[in-house]
């Protein structure tokens, strides 16, 4: 039979903390300084994929941005670039940059002049 443990401490991990919020599972730091997410480059064949979309939105037209060889951080910041750039709203979901509106031979073009290799996708 084990022996419980008497302390928070003797659990080995953080249990509950009020000072930084919510933490990473994986680093256990804070997850506004979390290490791991920020270092991941997703898999793929490094061409971004540009379509346009309008299913399940409502009717509404949005430009998504799939494949980019990029960190959280990097495409946060194209994400924003992009946005600035079209003059218009938008997101980024795990990984895909949502762009609101119809943009995509916009897109795509500022994206080839960034350096990435971009192509149309979908009909």
């Amino acid at each position: 039979m084990q022996k419980k443990s008497s302390s928070f401490a003797a659990l080995g991990g953080l249990v509950y903390s009020t000072d930084s919020g919510r933490h990473c599972p994986a680093c256990s730091q804070p997850q506004d300084a979390c290490i791991c997410k920020a270092t991941l480059i997703p898999d793929g064949d490094g061409i971004a994929r540009v379509r346009r979309e309008s299913k399940g939105r409502g009717g509404k037209t949005v430009s998504t941005i799939t494949g980019v060889p990029l960190a959280l951080d990097d495409l946060t910041a194209l994400a924003t670039a992009l946005k600035k750039r079209c003059g218009c709203g938008g997101a980024l979901k795990d990984g895909v940059i949502e762009i609101q509106g119809d943009h995509v031979e916009l897109l795509l073009s500022e994206l080839i002049a960034r350096g990435f290799k971009a192509k149309k996708s979908g009909g």
